[in-house]
């Protein structure tokens, strides 16, 4: 029988073995080639612009643009889920123009979305849905979504450029956790510029905000293309394939081992898209009858619009499937392992959906509400400190444990908001959901980037990220019901229950890792190994 003595001893050991190999990991990541920052500190402030202005738009929707929540939800909902979308069709552009060419030209279309944007706020247009405003405003966030379908995937691909197998793990955590420190930044410089240009940008200074934002992601454009020059570029790969050769002959396990494996090429042919552009359209066209049937301008059910979208919705992805017989989607465990993350992904949805108006109209009349954007980006702050050492600690564990006991940890604390409207109550709710995404999330994006066949990074990330757009697009539809019905503007004068929402959010949330713990054995069986 092992005695306490043996255990502490052990537990010891463990963590001065994983305190050396986070040290070990952290000092390879610093060392790592120039160009990786250079996608590292234009990360930093893209992950202010874009967490700044997602955090933002549904309060800007409602306030400024006057759009009831349900119009607003889309609305954000639309950029969020819009991205994700973008980043299935437009991933493959980085394979094609190369990393450096992806992240300056994506960075210049993601700066004149937010110009339009900003122009929206500034100029004396009308308000409400289909106005002028309205039309500028969505016109920005088109452009924008279509400069971050490319940006994220060239990111991810230059992570994967620029590190060896020793360094990858940290690299990825290292990008996520920058982004998320700049989305922290955000709060503090918005909550300040805000209530500073208030009389110069009405009704709240948020269209100031905005300019701000744009200005800073053309310095993230210039910034990438000083950094990341061609010598620079070429001599970061190559310094990268000498560090992954000397790793291979020193480990007795291929670190790289599917890199090595010969696939069979499939000879190309001519895809016909147009069905596939044909349901895409009707999708596209059902979602905006929905708008108009929740704005009142127009007269039908709202089931009927809903389920021309959902048919719409599986037709365009059978046909695209359909001609494409080697697509990862085809492999069912591969499916499963992204689709079943959906549930639990919905709190990241909620993070802006539901977070800023549910910290202003809750917590009305207190510090919390009043400086909504510091406490409602904690969660970016919280992953800037955590993913870098979790990911050093855990650098050896594998992915499916991981993810599993991530998103457990993740789903839980959400009943605390259940519990009652309390600003502890968030704070911890904040802290546990975040060390449960630094757990999982990093991860995932690593498997998924890894698993792709040599030169196809960029398109598998943007499959990898297909179930994220359904999140954000299921999301987007319900949300702004459940801030109608549950917490109404205090204005209205009507009662509210944000703790039963939050419960609904809690069950939601938890189907992810009941259904991972009951599928393990089968996933397993089947994943390589190096994926698990």
């Amino acid at each position: 029988m092992q005695t306490n003595t043996e255990t502490k001893k052990d537990l010891g050991i463990i963590i001065k073995d994983a305190l050396k190999e986070l040290k070990e990991t952290l000092i390879a990541f610093i060392k790592a080639p120039r160009a990786l920052w250079g996608i590292n500190i234009p990360y930093i402030i893209e992950g202010l612009c874009y967490f700044g202005l997602i955090f933002i738009l549904t309060v800007y929707s409602s306030e400024n643009v006057k759009l009831n929540d349900i119009a607003s939800g889309l609305v954000v909902g639309g950029v969020t889920w819009g991205i994700t979308f973008a980043m299935l069709f437009l991933g493959g552009v980085v394979d094609r123009i190369g990393v450096r060419n992806a992240l300056a030209g994506s960075l210049a279309l993601m700066a004149v979305g937010r110009f339009f944007a900003a122009l929206s706020g500034t100029l004396p247009l009308g308000t409400g849905l289909w106005s002028p405003m309205f039309f500028m405003l969505t016109t920005g966030l088109l452009i924008m979504v279509i400069g971050y379908g490319i940006y994220q995937p060239a990111a991810y691909a230059g992570v994967k450029r620029y590190t060896n197998p020793q360094t990858a793990a940290m690299g990825y955590a290292v990008i996520y956790a920058l982004m998320n420190l700049g989305g922290f930044i955000f709060g503090p410089i918005s909550s300040f510029t805000r209530q500073n240009l208030t009389n110069i940008f009405p009704p709240n200074g948020l269209a100031g905000v905005i300019w701000i934002l744009a200005a800073l992601t053309i310095i993230s454009s210039l910034l990438t293309l000083l950094i990341i020059r061609k010598k620079v570029d070429q001599a970061a790969v190559d310094r990268v394939k000498k560090e992954t050769e000397q790793l291979q002959k020193s480990d007795t396990k291929k670190l790289s081992a599917k890199e090595n494996e010969s696939k069979s090429a499939l000879p190309k042919r001519k895809i016909n898209n147009k069905f596939l552009i044909l349901w895409s359209l009707i999708a596209v066209a059902s979602v905006i009858i929905y708008i108009l049937v929740q704005s009142g301008k127009l007269e039908i059910h709202p089931a009927l619009p809903v389920s021309v979208l959902i048919l719409s919705f599986i037709l365009t992805i059978y046909d695209f499937l359909r001609n494409r017989p080697d697509h990862p989607f085809r492999d069912g465990r591969f499916s499963f392992f992204i689709f079943i993350l959906i549930p639990v992904q919905t709190l990241f949805a909620h993070q802006w959906l539901t977070i800023p108006l549910y910290l202003k109209r809750a917590f009305s009349g207190s510090l919390v509400s009043e400086s909504f954007e510091v406490f409602g980006n904690l969660n970016p702050l919280l992953i800037f400190i955590l993913a870098p050492i979790i990911a050093g600690l855990t650098a050896r564990t594998k992915v499916y444990k991981m993810m599993i006991w991530g998103t457990i940890v993740m789903a839980v604390p959400t009943f605390l908001l259940a519990i009652g409207t309390n600003a502890y109550f968030y704070l911890l709710y904040v802290l546990f959901m975040t060390l449960g995404e630094a757990m999982w999330q990093p991860r995932f994006l690593q498997w998924i980037a890894e698993i792709a066949p040599e030169g196809k990074t960029g398109i598998y990330m943007g499959i990898g990220q297909f179930p994220w757009f359904l999140t954000k697009m299921v999301t987007s539809f319900y949300s702004g019901y459940f801030l109608q019905n549950f917490i109404p503007d205090p204005a209205f004068g009507l009662s509210s229950n944000p703790e039963f929402m939050w419960f609904i959010y809690g069950l939601i949330a938890i189907i992810s890792p009941v259904a991972l713990i009951i599928a393990r054995k089968w996933m397993v069986k089947g994943m390589k190994e190096k994926a698990m």
